[in-house]
Order: structure tokens, then C-alpha cells, then sequence
């Protein structure tokens, strides 16, 4: 049976992450198929529920990682602290079994970038995907990380999740508005490249390390100021390389996945797209 996956999400026409899994799928010699799919937000179960048995696993992408957490049989670590999963395994026995792979992606992101002590952290927005970066970082020493978010009462889950943590670091919530001149190790990125004004840039001028989780469009107005600058930038193709590694691993059973096969393949296809 030739097996199926695919990433979820509204908008979803941007992903990346065909590009990364049909290479992983090419070089292992897998005649799997992986699509993209336009799911809006309330749409997960119906469509999970048409499955057949064919289907491996699912990446998930806004607005989804949190809309799945009901629907799962099983929860792995980072699923279970952070309130949120971006991948769905299958299997034949109904099981739905939830990983988080954003987390061990973002310290592997961040690991292969700099070696720097990340004890405080200014992180633009509040959502799904800061909620696994914040743990990431939590992981590597995490002191004290300003949220800043433009409604800091939908900041609630987020702080929930990072308070789970062994090892919680101190978090101040802030509107994004409110943002002033900022001293911290790392800034990371989670809001859109539109709501990247002077203003937001300005503040976050001298921050050594800057964790830019977008990748489309690139490079966004942060990550341009953050190379012209000369600073450590990890960048949204990084996370996106690192997570879906651990999804390909997890889906196939293989572990020996291509990094360098994937990275290639979405190198190549950013630099197709225009800038």
C-alpha cells in the first residue's frame, strides 16, 4: 500500500514542507505520496475523520495545532507540556498519536546557529509557534523572556505552557505596541513580516541573536536588518528543515533521514519564489 501524508492548514499554499518530505521520500527510495491541504480553522475532525487506511501522519500549521489536541489517543512529552501538537501520526488500529517537533526543531535550530547563553528572550507574538520556541529555550537555560503580543489577553495558553516547564523561566507579558528599546540575548520572531514596523524593528536593534520563524516571505524586514547588521540569524527554513526531520523520522521509521537533501531541496525552491 503506498502510503499518504500531508500538511494541514489555512493558509497552506506557501508550506514548504512538500518540498522537505517528497525529498526525504525520494532519497529513502519511499513511494509516498505528501500533499498540501487547505483545512480551516473548526474543519480538523471531519476531515481526519475521512481518512482511510492508506494515511501515515499529518503536519499541522496554523490555525490547527491546538485544535487537534482533542482529537489525539496519545500525547508525547512536549505535546502534553506545551498544550499543542504540529504532527498527527495514524495508524491502523484508530490510534491518533500527537507529537510536538517544533521543540526539539527549534533547539536544534538554534544549537547549529551559536553556542551564545540565551538566558533572556524577547519574544514577538503569542501563538502556537512561540509557545515551542519559549520551551526550547527553556531547555537551553531560559532565564527571564518578555512576551510581546498585540492582545496580551489571548497570551493566557502560552503562559500556561511555559509554567509547566521543569525549569519555568520568568514571563512578562507586554503589548506589542508598548515596545521599547530591548536588552536581551535573543529576539524571536512569530508575527507576520507586515506587523515588523520601524518601531518593532528599532527595539530590537541590539539583540545579538535573532530567531526569525517566518520563511515566506524572505527574508522578512527583520531577518534583512538582523544580516545587514552582522548578527547571528536563525532563520524560518531552519526551524522548518529541523522539525520536519523529526516528522520524517516519525512517519516513516526511518533514522536515516537526508538533512542535506531536504535543506537542498528547500533552498532551491525559496530561491524560485520572488522575493
Amino acid at each position: 500500500m503506498i502510503r499518504r501524508c500531508a500538511v494541514l492548514g489555512d493558509p497552506v499554499e506557501h508550506s514548504l514542507s512538500p518540498v522537505l518530505h517528497r525529498a526525504a521520500y525520494a532519497e529513502l527510495g519511499l513511494d509516498w505520496s505528501y500533499d498540501a491541504v487547505r483545512v480551516a480553522a473548526g474543519g480538523l475532525a471531519t476531515y481526519v475523520e475521512g481518512l482511510g487506511d492508506e494515511w501515515r501522519g499529518l503536519s499541522l500549521t496554523m490555525p490547527l495545532k491546538r485544535e487537534v489536541m482533542p482529537l489525539l489517543t496519545s500525547r508525547d512529552h512536549w505535546t502534553e507540556i506545551s498544550g499543542v501538537a504540529n504532527t498527527l501520526l495514524l495508524d491502523n488500529e484508530g490510534g491518533r498519536h500527537g507529537l510536538n517537533t517544533d521543540v526539539p526543531g527549534a533547539e536544534a535550530a538554534l544549537g547549529r546557529a551559536t553556542d551564545a547563553a540565551l538566558h533572556e528572550a524577547l519574544v514577538l507574538g503569542g501563538g502556537a509557534t512561540a509557545t515551542s520556541v519559549l520551551l526550547a529555550l527553556a531547555e537551553r537555560g531560559l532565564r527571564r523572556a518578555t512576551l510581546a503580543v498585540r492582545d496580551p489577553g489571548r497570551a493566557a495558553d502560552t503562559v500556561a505552557a511555559v509554567a509547566r516547564h521543569r525549569h519555568a523561566p520568568e514571563l512578562i507579558v507586554t503589548g506589542l505596541a508598548d515596545l521599547g528599546p530591548c536588552a536581551a540575548d535573543v529576539v524571536v520572531s512569530t508575527i507576520p513580516a507586515t506587523a515588523q514596523t520601524d518601531a518593532v524593528l528599532a527595539a530590537v536593534d541590539d539583540v545579538p541573536v535573532v530567531f526569525e520563524v517566518l520563511y515566506d516571505p524572505w527574508p522578512t524586514p527583520l531577518a534583512e536588518r538582523a544580516t545587514a547588521s552582522g548578527r547571528t540569524l536563525v532563520g524560518g527554513l531552519d526551524l522548518l528543515l529541523w522539525q520536519a526531520v523529526d516528522q520524517v523520522r516519525a512517519m516513516t521509521g526511518r533514522f536515516d533521514v537526508p538533512v542535506a537533501a531536504m535543506r537542498a531541496a528547500g533552498r532551491a525552491r525559496l530561491a524560485e519564489r520572488p522575493h
